[in-house]
């Protein structure tokens, strides 16, 4: 008998330190990058614990966004159209919406626009 493989899911296995995958690595380094522009503010200041506290609070929200995903609350419309999507995935397109300034484009056809005399 010859051996097959088995169709698997290996989108999770490129997974850095066991609960890092490298898109939310890169997003927990930009979070604390933004968080050491505010610990450099606090330390001048002299509240480098407060400084700290935002390195690690931007560096967590960069990790949310960059790893979970949108739970469906049926409560809010928004989560109900995006359940089960990347939270970055959501705030990219909501960054191209607000680009395009609101703009987006309908296509209205009914019966009589169908026929073919």
């Amino acid at each position: 008998m010859g051996t097959y493989n088995v169709p698997r899911n290996v989108k999770g296995e490129g997974r850095i330190l066991f609960i890092f995958s490298t898109k939310a690595l890169i997003y927990s380094g930009v979070g604390a990058l933004a968080g050491g522009v505010f610990y450099i503010i606090f330390n001048l200041m002299g509240l480098t614990l407060v400084g700290i506290i935002m390195v690690v609070l931007l560096a967590l929200i960069g990790f949310i966004i960059g790893s979970f995903k949108v739970p469906n609350i049926s409560k809010f419309e928004v989560t109900r159209k995006t359940a089960g999507e990347n939270i970055d995935d959501v705030i990219k397109r909501a960054i191209k919406f607000k680009m395009r300034k609101h703009k987006y484009y309908v296509y209205n056809y009914t019966k009589e626009d169908n026929k073919h005399e």
